[in-house]
């Protein structure tokens, strides 16, 4: 599957729910148990020729040691509630991650509807019906 989310804000928030999956499963209860994530690369430092590091990770710091460190200490506290639901949400439902200016430009790029309706009937739709 593909998602689509802004990368400065969102990246390392997504890295960080898809590598605690296991753990909120009860799978594990370190994300370093799980020998199937790239928690193994991103924050202990195996080796493997399936991940190619991203320039925001790279970001995390200037040396690998650095990288490592950082990318740990990301797992200090788990997700956010609001934004575990805001990731759950979009990434089962097909749609975007990120500010209203991403989302808007993802649309236009791929002409497809890509942020959630509000859903259901306009507030108030019933006294404008009303007046007719």
């Amino acid at each position: 599957a593909c998602y689509g989310f802004e990368e400065e804000q969102y990246l390392l928030e997504v890295y960080r729910y898809i590598e605690l999956n296991p753990v909120r499963a009860g799978m594990v209860t370190d994300p370093a148990e799980y020998s199937w994530s790239s928690y193994q690369i991103n924050a202990l430092g195996k080796s493997s020729d399936l991940c190619t590091p991203h320039p925001e990770y790279l970001s995390l710091g200037k040396t690998e040691y650095d990288r490592l460190k950082s990318y740990r200490a990301l797992f200090s506290h788990h997700v956010d509630d609001i934004l575990l639901e805001e990731i759950r949400s979009n990434t089962n439902k097909g749609m975007v991650i990120g500010n209203d200016y991403f989302k808007q430009q993802m649309t236009t790029l791929t002409g497809r509807r890509l942020v959630l309706d509000t859903g259901g009937r306009p507030i108030g739709w019933r006294k404008a019906k009303n007046r007719i």
